[in-house]
């Protein structure tokens, strides 16, 4: 069974940084793209990030473009999500996702494990 544990989470201050982790197991995780989602209060979930399974290509939410990045280590089984430059707006549970496929995906419905999600608090 898939196991996504995250952690990184935190309050900051805008125009500050975060760095989340997602340790991944129970699956050959180098075989499967990988995906960062957020769901703000009041709010449905939303894309952020993906990167396929190889890590030579990622794809990002308009949102978050030049202030975010995805990157993985499959060797660690753990996918990154690099944040600067943080907003309030940014402020939001984050989530990891795993899909059953290579390629980057931007949609919910394509993943089918998720991890239990860390906040993130950006203050004004």
């Amino acid at each position: 069974q898939v196991q996504l544990v995250e952690s990184g989470g935190g309050l900051v201050q805008a125009g500050g940084s975060l760095r989340l982790s997602c340790a991944a197991s129970g699956r050959t995780y180098s075989n499967y793209a990988m995906g960062w989602f957020r769901q703000a209060p009041g709010k449905e979930r939303e894309f952020v990030a993906t990167i396929s399974a190889s890590g030579g290509n990622t794809r990002y939410a308009d949102s978050v473009k030049g202030r975010f990045t995805i990157s993985r280590d499959n060797g660690k089984n753990t996918v990154y999500l690099q944040m600067n430059s943080l907003k309030p707006e940014d402020t939001a549970i984050y989530y990891c996702a795993s899909t059953l496929q290579y390629g980057i995906a931007t949609i919910m419905t394509l993943y089918d494990a998720w991890g239990q999600g860390t906040q993130v608090t950006v203050s004004s």
